[in-house]
């Protein structure tokens, strides 16, 4: 629609306007007026029986006697107000007696009413005309504001929103931790930027590219870079924006869509959660004919539109698994771009990223942050900067220091202090030894990661405290020997209550879920079972989700998978209360330090046990030369 036609449309709909204004205020200045003669006439007016009206008569009260057809109206002698003329009324009766009465007494003035034909022009005009009139206009009125925001009328126009590079404002720079991903998507501008290069040599310009990983990985802003760097219109919906109630409509959009973009050409067609109607056309994750429909309209676009023209169609998802095959095959979406949670080095670039417009102290090591965030992506690293810069201006600093970024990390994973929970000392103690059994077990065992800090101040996520470990180094695989040490660790809490206060509480129920998590995971999916060996029992669904998985075998053998988990979990739970017993001491000194202080760093911990395990072997030293 070009600027004249938007300009016919604005007067057209102005003057539809002042049209209805001036209608509904002629309408109500009518009936307004006749409401309020009716209000003073009913106020002035009184009703009164036909006894009364004749002993007024014959009392000599009355002034004037007006007949009409269907009334008696009476002037009293009397007013009580001059400013107001007062008058009652009764039903006509026929009563020569009255008439007689009245035509006796000539102080009283009898008159009769002329009777007005109330069935006018101006009445057939209010009652017939104007409602048309009226209803007219409000239905083209609203004809008007549906056709032009995709309503009943416009169903079919596409939603689409069309961003230019300025309006996107992101580049590749703003991009961090994703560097195979833009490296793919680099290629794609550059050929639209450069398009000869490429098809001298005989080279296409893909029409699809498929963005796939776990929410908040920046898929979005990934598309929004592209756009940026290519400097071409982009025109960018979700899926939902395709499906409405009516049946065809998605269809017609995707139609109205793809005409648009090719008169844009070149350009970039993005399509955010594409799942919403890329579902497989299966039974198996149920049926609906207007996604369907819209589904089908929108692989046979992807088919007849030229690609030389420049049209690059970008989706995301992070549920590849559910999407049809035949949206997947080359010739559609001819690359899939993995926008996967970062490592270490991507990490330390997104933080850096963040951070470049936040400032900070000479403390702040933004590589020990990374290393103490393994599966953050791109927003929760964003988030923990922003907190960070919170609690320093909270504090009333002028700069973010390594304490506030450690503590934003806290408050990302468990929440904020709850300084207003006050645990008892039984709750407390309890706690405490929960805690360092947790610790205790990590510097016990060969394979654990070391200890950052332990604390037993509430947090709002639930916990009444908890034991903080950073890995050394990032590791991509796991041995059988870690994920044994880690179940340990994660025992380690119960057992310590039970050694101390022969009892167990309700705070290790979070550790048993995931303990037998991993367990389960070792046996159904790892093959690191003597039972089952290198059996698959499981397969995992919505892995860019939550991970689910789902069994694949049979219920007999479910059973044998339940109880091989179970003999591990205890095993590995006796080997944790070993390992605490024999290191009584220690567990003793770091909980009867950390019930004083309520939070301790990892390398106070280390010190404590040093020191007590020092003691130990000069005893034992001693006892030797003894």
């Amino acid at each position: 629609m070009d600027n004249n036609d938007r300009k016919d449309n604005k007067k057209g709909f102005n003057i539809g306007r002042f049209m209805i204004v001036l209608i509904v205020a002629l309408v109500l200045t009518y009936f307004g007026s006749t409401f309020l003669k009716s209000c003073i006439k009913n106020y002035t007016t009184s009703e009164i029986t036909y006894t009364k009206f004749i002993q007024m008569v014959k009392n000599n009260e009355v002034k004037e006697v007006e007949y009409s057809s269907t009334r008696i109206t009476i002037v009293p002698k009397e007013q009580k107000n001059d400013k107001m003329k007062i008058s009652y009324y009764t039903g006509y009766i026929y009563d020569e007696e009255t008439f007689k009465l009245l035509k006796d007494n000539p102080d009283i003035q009898v008159s009769a009413a002329v009777e007005e034909n109330k069935s006018g022009v101006m009445d057939f005009i209010l009652m017939y005309i104007l409602p048309f009139i009226l209803i007219w206009l409000l239905l083209g009125f609203l004809a008007r504001k549906m056709s032009g925001s995709g309503g009943m009328l416009g169903v079919g126009k596409s939603n689409a929103k069309i961003y230019k590079e300025q309006k996107t404002g992101v580049t590749f720079a703003d991009v961090a931790g994703q560097d195979e991903a833009k490296e793919s998507v680099r290629e794609i501008v550059d050929f639209l930027h450069n398009p000869a290069k490429y098809t001298e040599i005989g080279a296409k310009l893909p029409k699809g590219a498929l963005l796939v990983g776990p929410p908040g990985t920046g898929k979005t802003l990934l598309a929004k870079a592209v756009a940026g760097e290519a400097g071409v219109p982009f025109f960018s919906l979700s899926g939902s924006d395709f499906v409405e109630m009516f049946v065809g409509v998605g269809a017609s959009r995707v139609r109205d869509l793809f005409k648009q973009a090719q008169q844009s050409a070149p350009c970039i067609i993005f399509i955010d959660e594409i799942d919403a109607i890329g579902k497989s056309r299966d039974s198996r994750y149920g049926g609906n004919d207007e996604r369907e429909q819209t589904l089908n309209q929108l692989l046979a676009e992807m088919d007849g539109f030229d690609s030389s023209k420049g049209v690059l169609i970008m989706a995301a998802t992070n549920r590849p698994e559910v999407l049809d095959k035949a949206l997947l095959r080359p010739g559609r979406f001819d690359r899939r771009i993995i926008v996967d949670k970062p490592d270490l080095k991507g990490r330390l670039e997104t933080l850096r990223v963040h951070s470049k417009d936040v400032r900070m102290d000479d403390t702040v090591d933004l590589d020990a942050i990374a290393l103490a965030t393994a599966g953050a992506v791109g927003s929760d690293l964003a988030n923990i900067i922003n907190e960070a810069a919170i609690n320093a201006v909270k504090c009333r600093r002028i700069a973010v220091n390594q304490e506030d970024l450690f503590e934003s990390v806290e408050v990302v994973i468990a929440g904020k202090e709850k300084k207003d929970r006050i645990l008892g000392e039984e709750e407390k103690r309890m706690v405490a030894y929960h805690e360092v059994g947790h610790a205790l077990i990590t510097c016990l065992m060969k394979h654990a990661e070391p200890v950052q800090k332990i604390t037993i101040v509430p947090r709002t996520m639930g916990s009444l405290g908890y034991t903080m470990q950073v890995p050394e180094e990032e590791k991509f695989l796991q041995t059988k020997d870690e994920l044994i040490a880690r179940i340990v660790t994660l025992l380690g809490g119960r057992a310590a209550e039970e050694i101390v206060f022969n009892t167990a509480t309700s705070g290790a129920s979070n550790d048993i879920e995931r303990a037998t998590k991993i367990a389960r995971t070792m046996v159904s999916q790892l093959g690191m079972s003597e039972e089952f060996g290198l059996m698959g029992l499981e397969t995992v669904e919505n892995q860019y989700l939550d991970g689910r998985s789902v069994l694949n075998c049979s219920d007999k053998t479910a059973s044998r998978l339940d109880e091989e988990v179970n003999r591990m979990l205890k095993e590995y739970y006796e080997k944790a209360k070993s390992l605490l017993s024999e290191n009584i001491m220690c567990l003793d000194r770091v909980a009867e330090y950390l019930i004083e202080k309520e939070t301790i760093t990892g390398k106070e911990f280390m010190e404590i046990v040093n020191q007590v395990k020092g003691t130990d072997e000069n005893k034992e030293a001693e006892a030797d030369n003894d």
